[in-house]
């Protein structure tokens, strides 16, 4: 029987952003994923969007399959949701590989991202982004999700859920990637992720840049694979 292998997109994404990698990774994975809540044309929950809400769902997953511990391998939010498991329910996570996933939150740099996540903003000034996230989340549905998202990043700023203290309680393999030369997530707070956590290794992604589909696909198989097989 093949391992598990359970693939978490990022904010204003979806599990169908793995498409082009899932082929590939069926060859020695059984591949799970699924839609956060709101996203894929998925509903909005009467909640608020938060990490917990998120790190919740994910746990539900794992459980309803009885898929624990399993390894997760997590872009940007989805990272930080896994990572956030991973520290809550340590037996349902075995390991943890994470990309573009941002550690540094404080009220500015939540403002800062927030205010990128305005429709008309979007419409005027990224026309070509607001008609992948209507075609991702609904016509009007990604609307209400960028405003969503928006309360989320704002609430990550106020009380961020992963710090140095409690990464240091994540006592499995963990390790963390991000491009060098992605915008919105630093290798200084990655690197700092990294010297937080007992058994965690990195990988600088050279040429890379935040958003999954300018990701070279054969250097991200090569990472997932490689880090799930030790």
């Amino acid at each position: 029987m093949k391992p598990a292998l359970l693939l978490l997109h990022g904010a204003l994404g979806a599990s169908r952003h793995f498409d082009p990698i899932v082929p590939v990774l069926n060859e020695q994975y059984t591949i799970h994923r699924f839609d956060f809540h709101g996203h894929g044309g998925t509903a909005l929950p009467a909640a608020p969007l938060s990490i917990e809400l998120y790190t919740a769902q994910l746990l539900d997953y794992i459980r309803a399959r009885e898929l624990g511990p399993v390894a997760v391998f997590g872009y940007s939010m989805g990272g930080y949701v896994a990572l956030r498991a991973a520290l809550q329910a340590p037996g349902a996570v075995g390991r943890v590989q994470t990309l573009a996933t941002k550690f540094n939150w404080s009220p500015e740099t939540a403002a800062r991202e927030a205010r990128q996540l305005d429709a008309a903003f979007l419409l005027e000034k990224a026309p070509a982004f607001a008609e992948q996230l209507a075609a991702l989340h609904g016509d009007e549905g990604w609307k209400n999700l960028l405003t969503a998202t928006a309360g989320l990043m704002t609430a990550l700023g106020t009380h961020p859920l992963l710090t140095k203290e409690n990464l240091a309680g994540i006592n499995i393999p963990v390790r963390l990637m991000v491009g060098d030369r992605d915008a919105m997530v630093g290798i200084e707070e990655t690197l700092a992720a990294f010297k937080s956590l007992p058994q965690a290794s990195m990988a600088v992604l050279p040429d890379t840049k935040h958003p999954l589909d300018k990701v070279n696909n054969a250097l991200l198989l090569w990472e997932i694979r490689s880090f799930m097989m030790l």
